[in-house]
């Protein structure tokens, strides 16, 4: 399936827009412009995969914050748990970015650079659903796992730490993977405020060269690419928890 995909990705450009000629050449390592040009998108990868890796790891922690007053059987916890999750979710990413970098220095008197503002944006918005990712996985954990913890003598955060997240993990990790893939994603609106990310890249090109279709269609092949290989890695590490689950 994957492979028919790539196929259709590549074909499909091939042919005629409204019998205008496609330059491909722009983007050709036979000639010094299309190696330039190259280069040039490929610089942002990293930025990219930075932007990603740091935001779903800050998005999990903050997630993790907030799933545990929902474990707490308080009232007034479970309300701000709801409050955060309902409210940062109902916000579209472009915007909380957007006010991130430019309404919050207006605010408070507070700024930060693009690539800070990206990043926050991405772990405030994506952390609301981390928090709901792990309420499901440790409330999916058995009851008997928490009253065995407590037969130990082991403390509340002792159970969750030892007994019950090591457990909810292996239930919640396709989920989180597909976050990831998610952010990964999402992470191209970052190019909004100004960071060279693959996006930024490629619209900077098509100013310059005016050939959004080859560009842009590099730019997706770029994307799916990376999610490709973030997606075989995530299945990779499912596999290796089932296998030593089973053991």
């Amino acid at each position: 399936m994957v492979r028919n995909l790539l196929f259709l990705l590549l074909i499909l450009p091939l042919s005629s827009c409204s019998g205008q000629e496609l330059g491909w050449f722009i983007l050709s390592p036979n000639n010094v412009d299309g190696l330039t040009n190259l280069k040039f998108l490929l610089s942002g990868l990293t930025t990219t995969v930075y932007i990603s890796v740091i935001s779903i790891i800050i998005s999990m922690i903050l997630g993790f914050v907030f799933a545990i007053p929902s474990l707490a059987k308080n009232k007034f916890l479970t309300f701000i748990n709801i409050s955060y999750v309902e409210i940062v979710r109902a916000i579209p990413l472009l915007v909380l970015i957007l006010w991130i970098y430019y309404g919050l220095p207006i605010m408070t008197g507070i700024s930060f650079s693009p690539f800070v503002s990206g990043i926050i944006a991405l772990s405030i918005s994506e952390s609301a659903f981390q928090a709901e990712i792990f309420r499901a996985g440790i409330n999916s954990i058995k009851k008997a796992q928490w009253e065995a913890g407590s037969s130990l003598g082991l403390t509340f955060y002792k159970r969750l730490r030892l007994v019950i997240l090591p457990q909810a993990i292996k239930n919640i990790l396709p989920a989180l993977g597909n976050q990831f893939v998610y952010v990964l994603k999402m992470s191209s609106l970052v190019s909004i405020i100004g960071i060279g990310d693959l996006t930024r890249k490629a619209n900077e090109l098509v100013v310059s060269t005016y050939r959004p279709l080859e560009i842009y269609t590099f730019l997706i092949l770029e994307y799916l690419i990376l999610i490709l290989i973030v997606s075989y890695f995530v299945r990779k590490l499912e596999r290796k928890l089932k296998v030593d689950g089973n053991n």
